[in-house]
C-alpha cells in the first residue's frame, strides 16, 4: 500500500527549484510539509520521544508542526533536504546565540536525520561525506572515471613542482563557502589558471585543489535522480561556466552507459540518491569527472532544456522509503 504521509521539504523561503518539486507533488496529489530550520519557534514545532515507552518502537515518535501542516514524525515518507538555513538568533548576545544554533542543529537536526522508514533526498549526514572533493577524486578514479591530474597541497614547492609538469593548471576552492568583504559585498570563488610564479609562502596556510588543465570544448552537467539521469551539454568559451550564465547554449545529450553506471555507483558509494556531476568534454568527446555536488542546482536547466527533472524528484519523494 502507497505511503500516505507527507513529503517534508526542507528548504529556505525563496528556493524557486523547491517550488518547482512541490508543485509536481501537489500534482500527483502528494501531500507536503515545508519549513525552514531557521523557523523554530512561533513557526516550527517539534516534539520526539526516544525509549521503548508503551507503543513505541526503536525510532523516535512525536511530531513537526507549522502554522499550515502538522505531521507525525512515523507519517513523514520522504525527507527532501534542499537549502536549509540554520538560525542565528541575533537577538542573543554571542555566547548564547552559539549555544542556541548548537541545540537547533542537534535537537532539530538529529532528529530529521533519525526520521524511521524516509527516502531520504538526501540524507545530510551522507551529503556532508559525500561533499570532501579529496574522497570524491579518490571513489570516481576507483569507479574508472577519467580524473585530470591533482594535487592538494600548502607545500609551495610541491605545487610549483605540479604547475611545470603539467603545464596549464588551474585552482579551486575545495569548498564554496559565504564570502563577503568588510563593506558587506559578496564575493565567490571560480576556477581560475594558476603559474608556477604566482605560488608564494601563503599558500601555505590552508591545502589548496589544483588541477591540469583539461582541453575542453563543452562542459557537462549529469543531475542523477534514483534510476534517471539527465545529461546537458553546456557550450561556452569559459573556463568556468558558472561564471556568465547569458554566454551558454545547452544541449540535452545521452551519456556512454558505463559513464552513467559509474556515476550511479558513485552516488550509491554514498548512499545518496540524488546528485549533480560536472564532467569536461575534450575535442576527442572523452569524458573528464570534475567533481560531484550532491545537492547541485538543476531548477535553470529544465527552465532551459524542458527536461522533467522536478517530475523526477517528485516521483522519487512520492515513493516513500525503498522497500
Amino acid at each position: 500500500m502507497r505511503h500516505a504521509g507527507p513529503v517534508a521539504v526542507i528548504t529556505e523561503v525563496d528556493d524557486m527549484t523547491a517550488d518547482m518539486v512541490i508543485t509536481a507533488l501537489n500534482e500527483r496529489g502528494v501531500p507536503v510539509i515545508r519549513f525552514d530550520p531557521s523557523d523554530i519557534g512561533d513557526r516550527l514545532s517539534l516534539s520526539a520521544r526516544f525509549g521503548r515507552e508503551p507503543g513505541a518502537g526503536a525510532a523516535p515518535t512525536g511530531h513537526l508542526r507549522t502554522p499550515s501542516r502538522d505531521t507525525t514524525l512515523a507519517g513523514v515518507r520522504s525527507l527532501y533536504w534542499r537549502r536549509p538555513t540554520w538560525p542565528h538568533f541575533e537577538h542573543l548576545d554571542p555566547p548564547d546565540a552559539r549555544y542556541a544554533v548548537a541545540q537547533v542543529r542537534h535537537g532539530l537536526g538529529g532528529t530529521l536525520y533519525a526520521l524511521p522508514n524516509v527516502r531520504y533526498v538526501n540524507h545530510p549526514l551522507r551529503n556532508h561525506t559525500a561533499e570532501h572533493k579529496p574522497l570524491q577524486l579518490a571513489v570516481a578514479e576507483r569507479l574508472g572515471l577519467t580524473v585530470p591530474p591533482t594535487l592538494i597541497s600548502n607545500d609551495p614547492d610541491d605545487v610549483r613542482a605540479f604547475i611545470r609538469e603539467h603545464g596549464q593548471v588551474i585552482h579551486k576552492a575545495l569548498r564554496w563557502t559565504p564570502y563577503r568583504r568588510g563593506d558587506g559585498v559578496g564575493l565567490t570563488t571560480w576556477t581560475e589558471p594558476v603559474t608556477a610564479d604566482e605560488v608564494d609562502e601563503s599558500v601555505t596556510v590552508v591545502p589548496h585543489l589544483f588541477q591540469a588543465r583539461v582541453d575542453k570544448v563543452a562542459d557537462l552537467r549529469v543531475i542523477v535522480v534514483g534510476p534517471t539521469v539527465f545529461a546537458v551539454r553546456i557550450d561556452s568559451d569559459l573556463l568556468d561556466w558558472r561564471a556568465d550564465y547569458s554566454a551558454l547554449a545547452y544541449t540535452p545529450v545521452s551519456l556512454p552507459s558505463g559513464v552513467e553506471k559509474a556515476l550511479i555507483a558513485h552516488l550509491n558509494h554514498f548512499g545518496l540518491a540524488s546528485g549533480s556531476f560536472d564532467l569536461a568534454v575534450t575535442r576527442d568527446g572523452d569524458l573528464h569527472w570534475l567533481e560531484l555536488n550532491p545537492n547541485g542546482q538543476w531548477g535553470w536547466l529544465e527552465d532551459e532544456t524542458g527536461l522533467p527533472i522536478a517530475a523526477a524528484f517528485a516521483d522519487l519523494l512520492a515513493q516513500g522509503a525503498p522497500t
